[in-house]
């Protein structure tokens, strides 16, 4: 399914599983996780609530990202890609990546656009595949 700035897809995958099958299949496609954020940890900690299985995997295609930072000196700003898993209330979980086409627009550079479209046919790969 593709919204504005998104892509997602229900997995029939539990939570754990679905991390390390998305980091294999970014892995496929030249990604390495530069980052993760676990959001639940994180709300625990800091603010003592309880909150749903969530992480943000920051994934960097080095390759791609040196394009991009070359064209661009401020795309760091929107580095790295961001994909989410997520276990909802009911159980399932989603997967669910940036469209870097989407986050692209926001910058009037005509060089970026066969960048992003690359990075979002790989990132798509990846959702497809989990």
């Amino acid at each position: 399914m593709n919204k504005e700035y998104y892509f997602t897809k229900i997995v029939a995958l539990d939570f754990n599983s679905a991390i390390e099958k998305v980091t294999e299949e970014l892995k496929n496609e030249g990604f390495g996780v530069l980052t993760e954020i676990d959001v639940k940890a994180t709300m625990k900690k800091r603010l003592d609530i309880d909150f749903r299985n969530y992480k943000i995997l920051g994934a960097c295609n080095p390759p791609f990202a040196y394009k991009a930072l070359t064209e661009e000196d401020k795309i760091g700003t929107m580095l790295p890609c961001n994909v989410v898993v997520q276990e909802h209330e009911s159980g399932e979980v989603e997967v669910t990546a940036v469209d870097p086409v989407a986050s692209m627009q926001a910058i009037q550079n005509p060089g970026l656009a066969p960048i992003a479209l690359e990075i979002q046919e790989k990132l798509r790969n990846v959702i497809e595949r989990v």
